[in-house]
């Protein structure tokens, strides 16, 4: 059965084939015989203080679980993206990385979303610049966080830039964590985004089984 679309936020655009799928945006429910990981929950609450979270772990461990259960019992604010090969393409994240944002920040999509065209920009600094501006506008509302699932799905260049330029620009107003199987060798290259940022000391925390 095909997944349900979702109507874009006001302000963005969209063709019928990048119709937002809504359940791209829902924190997953926790399933049958979840246990909880104080350890892992632990570590996951010192990454948020430094705002950035990374999740590396094989198939099948447990970090999209992980990761829900942070976003079901933090006091912030969740905007969930569940990543699929199709955001390869920058302008399909973008547009529903706006769109998880706007369900917690109504508004953002307003003023973010023409940046993302049509037609597509040719960079996204300047949609990522606006994002960053309207989070720090509203530092009283609660941290954001921003939960990339699976990110090992992306290779697009593209999107790793666009990542590059978010990471060390993120506001006081918001946090990010991303999830993914752990990746080695070539394909860690093609994931300088994230892996750049864990690599610095910046405020990455990996949590494995």
């Amino acid at each position: 059965m095909a997944e349900p679309s979702a109507a874009a936020p006001p302000g963005v655009a969209v063709s019928e084939q990048d119709a937002l799928l809504a359940t791209k945006l829902h924190v997953p429910r926790p399933q049958p015989g979840f246990v909880p990981r104080p350890r892992l929950a632990g570590r996951l609450d010192e990454g948020l203080a430094r705002q950035l979270i990374l999740v590396c772990a094989p198939a099948g461990s447990g970090k999209t679980a992980l990761l829900a259960d942070l976003a079901r019992r933090g006091q912030r604010p969740v905007a969930w993206l569940s990543l699929d090969a199709g955001d390869n393409d920058p302008a399909r994240l973008w547009r529903h990385v706006v769109a998880a944002l706007d369900r917690v920040r109504p508004g953002i999509a307003e003023q973010a979303g023409p940046l993302l065209g049509p037609p597509a920009p040719p960079s996204f600094e300047g949609l990522v610049t606006a994002l960053i501006n309207e989070l720090d506008a509203q530092p009283g509302d609660g941290e954001v966080l921003l939960v990339l699932d699976d990110y090992h799905l992306i290779d697009s260049q593209p999107v790793h830039a666009s990542l590059t330029f978010l990471l060390p620009q993120r506001p006081a107003a918001g946090a990010c964590a991303a999830a993914g199987r752990r990746a080695a060798g070539r394909a860690a290259r093609r994931r300088p985004a994230l892996h750049r940022r864990r690599g610095s000391g910046a405020a990455a925390r990996s949590a494995r089984r």
